[in-house]
């Protein structure tokens, strides 16, 4: 597939710059002028690839930085008091994770790598400083912090009160919107997560997380292959999400 072959070119080439990065325009150094964004690039780490199920930083780690997705895909999870494991979200391409350490100076989550991923190192207090004497990206921080929020309120409504299949056409949904940002299709995709994944995520067995993908398949709103997604009647997805009680 001709996004397989992007996302490999973009584990392999670790000194892409911000400047260079067809990410740019939904990170961090969107509305930045060239000069600006190259004193973004000078505070940047680039390590090489963290691979599926590497962890990205630990619970509990001291906050010392924000991470921004180059290529691949990221989950991360908390322990709840019960000791079991709970996914909080999932990261995509062009999206920060890691401010979940801002209020105590320790991740309250981990973040693990659902596929071999390119991970650019953005250590706060630099961060800070820069964002100081730029106020369009201490504004564009600003926006990723409240978009944060934003999703933390959207995932809390949905387990309260949507159906099986709203949760996982909500998801859907979701995945189509950040990849046409990207300026990927939004209707063919592939999904990072497992299945298992997905029900710890919105609160489903796998059973019933296969069951909806399968009635989904079934009716041609969807054609499924493993992990691949084709979206054939975009119409219905938004229907689904909107009718009360399905």
């Amino acid at each position: 597939m001709k996004i397989d072959a992007v996302e490999r070119k973009c584990h392999a080439n670790h000194e892409v710059k911000c400047s260079d990065c067809r990410l740019a325009a939904i990170c961090l150094p969107i509305s930045l002028e060239l000069e600006d964004i190259n004193k973004l690039d000078n505070i940047i780490q680039r390590g090489r690839p963290v691979h599926k199920g590497d962890r990205v930083y630990h619970a509990g780690e001291e906050f010392k930085s924000v991470y921004a997705i180059r290529s691949g895909a990221v989950k991360t999870v908390r322990n709840t008091k019960e000791g079991e494991e709970q996914i909080t979200g999932f990261y995509l391409p062009g999206e920060i994770l890691g401010m979940d350490g801002l209020a105590t100076n320790n991740h309250t989550n981990a973040a693990i790598a659902l596929e071999t991923s390119a991970i650019c190192e953005i250590p706060f207090t630099r961060l800070e400083e820069l964002s100081a004497k730029l106020p369009n990206l201490q504004r564009r921080f600003f926006q990723l912090m409240s978009k944060e929020i934003t999703q933390d309120q959207e995932l809390i409504t949905l387990l309260s009160k949507n159906s099986a299949d709203q949760r996982i056409v909500s998801l859907l949904l979701s995945i189509s919107s950040r990849n046409a940002q990207r300026g990927l299709s939004n209707v063919d995709f592939f999904l990072p997560m497992s299945r298992s994944d997905i029900g710890n995520y919105l609160g489903l067995t796998i059973e019933t997380v296969s069951r909806v993908f399968s009635r989904l398949h079934k009716q041609n709103i969807i054609t499924l292959d493993k992990k691949h997604v084709l979206i054939n009647d975009m119409d219905e997805l938004r229907r689904i999400v909107t009718t009360p009680d399905r």
